[in-house]
């Protein structure tokens, strides 16, 4: 008994212990466990999905980084080197997405419209030849964009300020953008957009890894707990994205610039001062719960987006037949697979009470979110913005598509003259899969983590 007592203490007592020993179990509001998702993703999601965004179709993403901070003037951008985001120069891009950009949806007659003009090399008969019902099917679609409910802003694709970016050569990592003005965004973020009351109080203070009082913190979860259940969500669906970006800086730190080589890698004194439940004041542990929360909201509508993949009239164009088709496949493969994992979140049990009081909530986290994708524009540094302006794009993009259920699954029934009942822009697929990756990735780097700071003990 004697040993038992001193292995458990031993164990809690280690880095590991204080960063993993409550990331375990069943996760609040689910019906699900963190060791199940492990495996889910680990063993079989993560690999294909990397595989898929290494595509042509997923990893160039077309961003608008230079829109002004709408909410305060921005004292200066991020002058470190490795803040800077090089965007493609035309010729990198493929050119069947460069010239599909016009109207930005992919149906079966337009791209092969598109392919004709390429072999007759005149891509600018693309918007002159359409057939009288593509050219009616794309009004219809811009149509329907004007009007759909969005939770987040989505770039202008034909601003002159929007430049394409390959994500592959514009890693997220770790940049040493942080200070005042990073915690001025996280601030904003969290004290004006999550519904939180200024009086109560969060459980790290700004600008320093020091902890508030204890006091200060069993308030904060008092007042969480709380909430209602959609509320609770939006905390922790925000908390899981810092909490995934805060994983990617660790995993993918600077640990060595010299005059000939930068070396990247894993930083587990970043994690720990991060996640480290007595380095945090217990809230480690607690983020990393919420970024598998963040992973079976988005996993859910992965998996609800699927009708709208299956369309024979989508494709994922770059104007290459044999390597979109190929993607295609592996995209549905993605798809089924997420719709296979057994444990999903119920958003049945979002704003299911009075109808008229769900919709006015609806609407508050709508716009306390689009908000918040607003925010990502006051990133000093670019490639920070890059890739927070693509996650919080991903996620609102999540939140669409769990909220459009009834419009997805009635996309099969429809005829091709009808009006589309959901749509998605190219911008949105790239940032919903790609966000995906993201969070994927943090899973998956947890492993590593774990094994890291075991070796430790």
């Amino acid at each position: 008994m004697k040993l038992v007592v001193f292995l458990l203490l031993h164990m809690f007592g280690s880095a590991h212990g204080r960063c993993f020993c409550q990331v375990t179990g069943d996760l609040d509001d689910c019906a699900c466990d963190v060791e199940t998702l492990d495996r889910f993703n680990n063993d079989q999601l993560f690999p294909k999905l990397q595989t898929l965004l290494e595509s042509d179709y997923f990893r160039f993403y077309k961003v608008n980084l230079n829109k002004p901070c709408p909410f305060w003037t921005a004292n200066s951008h991020c002058g470190l080197q490795d803040c800077a985001v090089k965007p493609c120069s035309p010729n990198e891009v493929p050119e069947g997405l460069r010239s599909s950009s016009s109207h930005n949806k992919y149906s079966a007659e337009a791209n092969e419209q598109s392919k004709e003009c390429e072999q007759a090399k005149h891509l600018g008969a693309v918007d002159v030849s359409l057939s009288d019902e593509t050219r009616k099917a794309l009004l219809n679609w811009s149509k329907h964009d004007d009007e759909a409910e969005r939770f987040c802003v989505v770039d202008d694709e034909q601003s002159p300020d929007s430049q394409y970016v390959d994500l592959l050569l514009n890693p997220e990592r770790y940049t040493g953008y942080k200070g005042p003005e990073a915690w001025q965004i996280w601030n904003s973020i969290y004290e004006e957009n999550c519904f939180k009351p200024f009086t109560v109080k969060r459980p790290l203070v700004p600008n320093s890894y020091q902890s508030s009082s204890g006091s200060e913190a069993r308030t904060f979860y008092s007042w969480l707990e709380g909430q209602c259940v959609e509320k609770r969500a939006f905390y922790r669906l925000i908390s899981g994205l810092h909490a995934s970006i805060n994983v990617h800086l660790s995993a993918r730190y600077l640990l060595d610039d010299s005059w000939f080589q930068k070396k990247w890698g894993h930083n587990v004194s970043e994690f720990r001062q991060r996640f480290d439940s007595e380095l945090t004041a217990g809230e480690g542990p607690k983020r990393l719960r919420n970024l598998y929360f963040l992973y079976l909201i988005e996993l859910r509508a992965l998996a609800k987006s699927l009708p709208f993949f299956q369309q024979r009239s989508f494709q994922l164009f770059t104007g290459r037949a044999e390597d979109d088709q190929r993607n295609k496949e592996m995209l549905l493969d993605i798809l089924q697979l997420a719709r296979s994992f057994p444990l999903h979140f119920d958003e049945t049990s979002l704003f299911a009470g009075d109808e008229k009081e769900a919709a006015k909530l609806k609407e508050d986290v709508r716009l306390a979110f689009l908000n918040i994708s607003r925010i990502m524009d006051c990133v000093g540094c670019f490639k920070c913005r890059l890739w927070g302006k693509l996650q919080t794009q991903g996620l609102g993009t999540a939140l669409k598509i769990l909220f459009s259920e009834r419009q997805i699954e009635s996309l099969p029934n429809q005829s091709s003259e009808q009006q589309p009942s959901f749509q998605l822009s190219r911008q949105e697929i790239v940032s919903l899969l790609n966000a995906f990756g993201r969070i994927s990735t943090s899973i998956r780097e947890l492993k590593n983590f774990r094994s890291l700071l075991a070796e430790e003990r």
